[in-house]
């Protein structure tokens, strides 16, 4: 378990940023270090009446109510059973913590190259990245956390 994640994003190059890898499925998608407050194992999560389909509800996180966002269900994917792997990323979003449901956390990494997303993805999905990151042979999409947690 990664806790207090911030100090790993303190050692190595200051001028270039760094970001965790996480996946969904086959997918690979990447945060910004910087907005991540830790990473937790899978817990139980109380379910929430009346809220949207991607909220799964809320976990108690050392006395503090985290609402959960699964991003399977965000991404118009089916949800899968949890397995080991399976983590909450807790993230800050506007003075507040929230919980993303991933499947599984690999790395810290930083982008060779940042490229803005393509313009024609054809939904409102396409908003949901900041930019397409590129890191050895593989192309890894940035997610942007105002889009992917705004209500």
């Amino acid at each position: 378990m990664m806790k207090n994640i911030k100090q790993v994003g303190n050692m190595g190059e200051a001028s270039q940023e760094q970001y965790v890898a996480i996946g969904i499925g086959p997918e690979k998608y990447a945060i910004r270090i910087h907005d991540i407050e830790e990473i937790i194992r899978m817990q139980d999560i109380t379910k929430i009446p009346n809220v949207q389909a991607h909220i799964k509800g809320v976990i108690n996180l050392r006395g503090r109510i985290i609402p959960i966002v699964s991003l399977r269900h965000r991404f118009g994917l089916n949800e899968e059973e949890y397995s080991k792997d399976t983590r909450i990323v807790v993230v800050k979003y506007k003075d507040e913590m929230i919980g993303i449901v991933v499947d599984n956390v690999s790395q810290v990494t930083t982008f060779s190259d940042i490229q803005p997303p393509p313009e024609t993805f054809g939904d409102v999905k396409g908003s949901f990245f900041s930019g397409i990151g590129h890191v050895d042979e593989e192309l890894v999409s940035i997610l942007n956390l105002d889009k992917v947690l705004q209500q």
